[in-house]
């Protein structure tokens, strides 16, 4: 079996066994098969290694058809003609023109958790692909490749590489809305402020969960993105000879943004060295430029009074970005957690630690404080020696509201807070070193206890006059809903509709207390994977799922304006702009979707709620039941993070002592690791189970809801999409790698005589292992589960294309096959490595425990220190006094590291590469 065609002839004739024997597991059999082949010398892997670059290359390719099917059509032409149609689609007036497209059809935030799966190259090639709409064989050929070293560097690289491609995207939309109005109205088109998108970026501000960002990277991150668009925005103009002065005036500006940026990287740890560098920035320069309100009206004013009307409109269009933009890349989001604000705030109100901050008591001195405090100064020495997160956090966004960038508002995200006292607490921060007038201070909905109790939480807190003046200075309430622990702790499908629940519930508090003179600015935050709320279907379910129809019209009956916000996540989500035809398809699918008519008719979905309310009940519960599973949280970390691989900057693998990695619980691991290994073990959890036990007792009529409405179908379909690539048959092949019994048949009719002493020794070891039982009984109950599942799937339409599905479904099957070989091989190989001393506390056994839980690297590094391949010569030493010992010739361990140690070093290099393969047909890591 040398190739990938003769394994799926193989696997397809596997699976025909399971119709004579139910619980016969063709994935593990073949697994069963390959490791065979290995042992014996059939199959090297060298061999192994090409079977899986073929199946990377397959998998990359998967991901551009997705890509392209997503944004068809991508092809620029087409998307700038799309455009017009909707620029002109409705008869109306200059006014009503302008004001259609001066307030964003969609915030779109670049955010950086770690899923750069792919390398550049990878990125590049799938990106290529798709926007060609040629997925061809040629794309295999920059499959295998070296992984990036991904660096929070890094990491902002490629977002800011991503944000230019989306605002040069924006700029031809721009340029078109102009070119529209000027047709239609040649007298008034000049006066036309459009900002049909702006753009931000967590990357290099989010601190939250992370310790390696400090205050100075923030400041030199924003000092680079404002050298940058400076860049840009010169050279739109540098072109135009009437607007050569801004240009030079504004390249001026870039280099001096460069020089305060190199500032900035410089050591800073002596007050003289960190004075040197603040008194760099603050003071007066004839070429620093911390706002752009005077170029803007330069501009627009040399617009006016050209003769030339596309000298004028390229003109009016940097003008536009600059509105949109800012001094930067974009507007940025700083995040920190609501404990770090509440330690921050004890300080203030209750320095004796006595109070309870979710009292009426700390609420009361909280609106003393809001009322009373007076705003104080502050400079970067008040910034490094203060201690506390949340008030550090304040005072970088001073410093850059002062003295880079005066123009562009700052988002402040506030993670797990569940208290209106928080908000408060920031909004009071936000007040003490007067910055409240740029700061949007958003909390994030996201914990089970905070979406259940949200309606209460925002009815409290728009009940605080300070805060309902806040809204109105600002213009807007902010609030974060997000997908990502949402869905590990409450699963995917009721944390959607529990935050749909919420996203009403705002539209309902902020109309109870007069707030619909403010916008509701809603970020859904998400990655691109099913399991964090990014639907696969299609752009307009993309957008429509995590801010629902339904929601959308409570806001439009309330008369609230609404401004949705959606992330674009890592490398995965910067794909979607990783050119300028993805780029360009991107925003007009966006737009398509944003300027869409609401349906006039109901739903059924909401009126049929005695149906529709306890289908989601049951999901919850089901998926409670899952998450508080002792043999669920085994199942998943069974393997600890081995699976992964590394994807980013902040790290999702912690280290554990042997004896904590089988007591880990789910809650150690972050959101997109666990989404992450599901897809891994092949059985996306947190999406299907509990579904069809929901639905169950009253099967036909949640069947008739569901096939009646919207909501539904579109549920449908993000759970077929799941499904489709889901196997319980892999889950359970990954339990019987701890089967003792297994590894005592294995050699049982002397076919493998010469495995037996490994075989025998695995045996004994995994006699008294937990993960075997913890995934038969896990495989049980999604069996039972997805029994009732199918039956619910059957009785409704299905609105998804079945085009390829066995295809995909035989590759997951190879690549799970692939992996269970290469994993029986390391085990094989570990086991029969020499027993050696301990060291550090560490033996033998506890080494091979780290094999179990694929932590491969500490073990390598284990059997490297207790068989070193070279070791000091006594010849080598020139030391006068004899010796006779030592008195035999140290034993060289080259054979070891040959016959064991590299093996394992290299499957487990191969396993890795088969977990990206497989991420890629799940669309995304995570």
């Amino acid at each position: 079996m040398t190739t990938n065609a003769a394994l799926r002839d193989t696997l397809q004739e596997l699976h025909r066994q399971t119709a004579q024997s139910p619980l016969f597991n063709p994935v593990f059999q073949l697994s069963l098969d390959l490791s065979r082949e290995i042992e014996n010398g059939a199959l090297s892997l060298g061999d192994v290694g090409g079977l899986v670059a073929e199946l990377e290359c397959e998998s990359l390719q998967v991901r551009a058809r997705h890509l392209a099917r997503m944004l068809a059509p991508v092809g620029i032409a087409d998307n700038l003609a799309a455009f017009d149609r909707l620029a002109t689609s409705d008869k109306c007036d200059f006014d009503a023109f302008n004001c259609r497209w001066q307030s964003p059809l969609m915030h779109v935030v670049f955010t950086a958790h770690p899923t750069f799966l792919l390398n550049r190259a990878q990125s590049d090639a799938v990106a290529q692909a798709a926007s060609d709409g040629d997925v061809s064989e040629q794309l295999g050929c920059i499959a295998p490749a070296d992984r990036d070293h991904v660096t929070l560097d890094y990491e902002h690289e490629e977002a800011m590489a991503a944000i230019t491609r989306a605002a040069a995207a924006r700029d031809r939309l721009v340029d078109r809305l102009f070119a529209q109005a000027q047709k239609q109205w040649p007298d008034q088109w000049r006066s036309l402020r459009p900002a049909p998108f702006r753009f931000a970026s967590w990357v290099g501000y989010d601190m939250d969960g992370r310790t390696d960002i400090g205050w100075s990277t923030c400041i030199r991150f924003r000092l680079r993105e404002k050298a940058m668009r400076l860049e840009l925005y010169a050279s739109a103009l540098r072109s135009i000879s009437a607007a050569a002065e801004v240009a030079a005036k504004l390249d001026a500006a870039a280099a001096y943004a460069r020089e305060m940026e190199a500032v900035f990287v410089q050591p800073h740890d002596s007050p003289d060295q960190l004075s040197a560098m603040a008194n760099r920035l603050t003071d007066d320069h004839p070429d620093k430029l911390v706002s752009l309100d005077s170029v803007i009206a330069s501009l627009e004013a040399l617009a006016n009074d050209q003769d030339d009307a596309d000298t004028a409109r390229a003109i009016l269009v940097a003008a536009s970005a600059m509105r949109s933009d800012g001094l930067g890349q974009g507007w940025v989001h700083f995040r920190v957690n609501a404990s770090q604000l509440q330690n921050a705030i004890r300080r203030r109100i209750d320095p004796g630690q006595t109070l309870d901050l979710s009292s009426h008591t700390a609420l009361a001195r909280l609106r003393t404080l809001l009322v009373e405090e007076k705003p104080l100064r502050s400079n970067f020495a008040a910034l490094a020696i203060e201690d506390t997160t949340a008030v550090r956090q304040f005072l970088i966004m001073a410093q850059i509201l002062k003295h880079v960038d005066t123009d562009a508002p700052i988002r402040m995200l506030i993670a797990e807070c569940e208290d209106p006292q928080t908000v408060l607490a920031a909004l009071y921060f936000a007040k003490l070193f007067g910055i409240d007038e740029k700061v949007d201070v958003s909390p994030l909905f996201e914990t089970e206890s905070a979406m259940e109790h949200g309606a209460r939480f925002l009815d409290a807190l728009f009940a605080e006059p300070a805060y309902r003046d806040y809204a109105r200075q600002r213009g807007r309430v902010a609030v974060q809903t997000g997908f990502s622990d949402a869905g590990r702790f409450v699963g995917q499908l009721p944390a959607a509709l529990a935050i749909e629940r919420l996203q009403g519930r705002l539209a309902k508090m902020m109309a109870k207390h007069g707030l619909t003179d403010v916008a509701a600015l809603i970020f859904n935050t998400h990655g691109e994977s099913m399991g964090r709320g990014a639907h696969p279907s299609s752009m307009t379910d993309r957008l429509t799922y995590p801010l629902s129809l339904w929601t959308r019209s409570r806001f439009a009956d309330a008369r609230i304006a609404l401004e949705p916000e959606v992330s674009f996540q890592g490398g995965d989500g910067y794909l979607w702009f990783r050119t300028p035809e993805l780029a360009l398809a991107t925003l007009v699918r966006i737009a398509e979707v944003e300027c869409a008519a609401l349906p006039a008719s109901k739903d059924p979905f909401y009126q049929q709620t005695d149906v529709s309310l306890d289908f989601y009940r049951g999901i919850r519960r089901v998926q409670r039941d899952f998450l508080e599973s002792r043999t669920y949280a085994r199942s998943l970390t069974a393997f600890g993070l081995g699976l992964l691989n590394e994807t980013g900057s902040r790290k999702a693998r912690r280290q554990f002592d042997v004896a904590a990695d089988r007591a880990m619980s789910l809650r150690q691991i972050r959101a997109i690791p666990h989404n992450a290994i599901m897809q891994q073990l092949g059985y996306p959890v947190n999406l299907i189970a509990g579904t069809g036990t929901a639905a169950d007792e009253d099967v036909e009529a949640v069947a008739d809801l569901i096939s009646k409405s919207l909501r539904g179908r579109q549920i449908m379909r993000m759970l077929r999409a799941s499904n489709r690539l889901a196997s319980i048959k892999s889950v359970a092949a990954y339990g019987e790698l701890f089967n003792s019994a297994y590894w005592a048949s294995r050699p049982y009719r002397g076919t493998e005589s010469v495995l037996e002493p490994a075989c025998l020794a695995l045996a004994e070891r995994l006699t008294t292992d937990d993960r075997n039982s913890a995934f038969r009984t896990l495989t049980s109950r999604l069996r039972v589960d997805a029994l009732k599942l199918h039956r619910l799937l059957a009785l409704v339409p299905d609105d998804s294309s079945q085009d390829g599905r066995e295809d995909v479904r035989r590759s997951l099957g190879i690549l799970q096959a692939l992996r269970l070989a290469l994993m029986q091989h390391i085990f094989l190989r570990a086991v029969q490595v020499p027993a050696f001393s301990r060291s550090n506390d560490i033996s033998r056994d506890d080494v091979l425990e780290m094999i179990f839980a694929l932590r491969i690297d500490d073990a390598l590094a284990q059997f490297r220190r207790a068989f070193p391949v070279s070791s000091p010569s006594i010849a080598t030493f020139d030391v006068n006094e004899p010796t006779d010992y030592p008195d035999r010739s140290e034993q060289a361990y080259a054979h070891i590291h040959a016959q064991f140690i590299e093996p394992i070093e290299r499957s487990y290099q191969l396993i890795l590469r088969v977990g990206g393969a497989i991420a890629n047909h799940f669309g995304a890591h995570g």
